[in-house]
């Protein structure tokens, strides 16, 4: 049956909850006061700031609260007010929403990115399991939405494909919960909406013969973010998602232990993980380590 508004919001917080605090846990091994800290059995010292995953996140769950759906004018409009350059956006990101503020259209911004081609980059990817979470009755609309939620931002196919294959695995995950979910068959999920990205759609064939490997040696073949791309950062974060999806902890570990966009990794993972456990697979102690979500998320 299609869930209610409150169940959908209540499957999306979930995921936000994993996003952001695999997006905070991540950001710490940047910090050269972390360096001895292991990514595979060690804490970081709190508190844990989040990054601009999590805050264009939380205005994704902000426009989806409002109005049911992605309306791409109010959600751009929303990125660009509250753009917080000390998050670590990245400079394509800082320069479209720099040109929205400016009075630029986000449809001309976002095309003429990197000489016309557009932003193939992950940020579309890295805010959007929530979404997933949010339309996990109907997954043809997750993807639909999860289009409109990356055009803003991201033109080039490649980066509309990263964000339709981690709505898609979210989306997929959250309509599981309470079953055992075979690995193959999240990826599968994802490679059955995101049908544009020739690239994305290569790494993601090529993780399912991965499945059975260590996350360095998975991470070798598809790539760990460090080029910040999401043919580069989406087959590697599926591929830990779908390996680990009863262990939250083990599923964000994957993506420290590897290194490259590791904030980026993580908020991918830990939000397609809780989507499907929901936020109580998150440790008590991670989740107040982390930095509060902003007070305007209602």
């Amino acid at each position: 049956m299609p869930l209610t508004q409150d169940e959908r919001a209540t499957l999306a917080e979930g995921s936000l909850a994993g996003l952001s605090v695999g997006d905070a846990f991540g950001d710490q091994f940047f910090l050269l006061a972390n360096r001895d800290v292991s990514p595979e059995t060690g804490v970081p010292p709190a508190p844990w700031p989040w990054s601009d995953d999590t805050e264009m996140a939380c205005s994704v769950l902000d426009v989806l609260h409002q109005t049911g759906q992605i309306d791409q004018d109010t959600l751009v409009a929303a990125f660009a007010r509250r753009m917080d350059v000390g998050r670590g956006y990245g400079a394509g990101a800082y320069e479209l929403l720099t040109r929205v503020q400016g009075g630029t259209s986000w449809q001309a911004a976002s095309r003429e990115l990197f000489d016309g081609r557009g932003s193939y980059g992950n940020g579309a990817a890295m805010r959007v399991a929530p979404l997933g979470a949010f339309f996990s009755d109907d997954p043809a609309r997750a993807a639909e939405q999860a289009v409109l939620s990356a055009e803003v931002t991201h033109a080039h196919p490649e980066g509309i494909a990263g964000a339709v294959a981690v709505a898609a695995a979210a989306a997929y995950v959250a309509s599981q919960r309470g079953r055992r979910v075979p690995p193959k068959t999240v990826i599968e999920a994802a490679l059955e909406w995101a049908t544009t990205g020739e690239y994305v759609r290569r790494g993601l064939r090529r993780a399912l013969g991965l499945l059975g490997k260590a996350p360095q040696d998975a991470a070798r073949e598809l790539g760990n973010g460090s080029r910040v791309s999401a043919q580069d950062t989406v087959p590697y974060a599926l591929w830990a998602a779908a390996t680990r999806l009863t262990d939250f902890e083990a599923a964000v570990r994957a993506c420290a232990m590897v290194g490259g966009d590791m904030d980026t990794t993580a908020a991918m993972v830990g939000g397609i993980v809780t989507a499907h456990l929901g936020p109580e697979a998150v440790p008590s102690t991670w989740l107040a380590a982390r930095e509060p979500l902003p007070g305007w998320l209602t």
